[in-house]
């Protein structure tokens, strides 16, 4: 679903992307460069203070490794109307727009992200079959990632290879 004050995405070709799961405890980072992935990875965790503290997080990361466009994941509930923090995330979001001009920037629907990483968790052996409080957020960030990574056909040149659903 597309926020109203989002744009469609326009035909683009991302190198590096970073995609962030925002949380007012911990935010989940996954990356994922066509060049070097087979499909999206976490990248790690960011504990929250303040959005300011956020952006500059992010910043050194963005910097660090090259990265050319930001998705940030926006709940919906399931029947597609926004949430408490909704409005809150896409503030957030604007804020990126405006201190990262240089980025390609969009939103990704992260509804039953949480969910999913969950179950994830419990099916596989990296995690002991346990959910893992410390790397949930990370995880469901990749899992958003890899929605829009589908949504927009970025894994087409090595689907074959690694179909981008059974990757965990």
């Amino acid at each position: 679903m597309t926020h109203p004050i989002e744009k469609e995405p326009a035909a683009f070709n991302p190198k590096s992307i970073l995609c962030v799961d925002y949380g007012t405890k911990i935010v989940g980072l996954a990356s994922y460069s066509r060049e070097r992935d087979p499909y999206p990875l976490p990248f790690g965790r960011i504990v929250y203070k303040n959005d300011d503290t956020l952006i500059e997080e992010l910043s050194k990361i963005i910097e660090e490794e090259c990265i050319d466009t930001l998705v940030v994941g926006v709940p919906y509930l399931t029947d597609g109307t926004p949430t408490k923090m909704t409005n809150r995330i896409m503030s957030f979001w604007l804020k990126c727009q405006n201190t990262f001009t240089s980025l390609n920037h969009h939103t990704q629907d992260e509804t039953l992200s949480s969910f999913e990483a969950k179950e994830r968790m419990k099916n596989l052996p990296q995690y002991n079959f346990k959910v893992d409080l410390k790397k949930i957020d990370e995880l469901a960030a990749s899992i958003i990632l890899e929605d829009f990574v589908k949504k927009n056909n970025l894994a087409e040149s090595i689907s074959y290879k690694y179909p981008i659903e059974n990757h965990y």
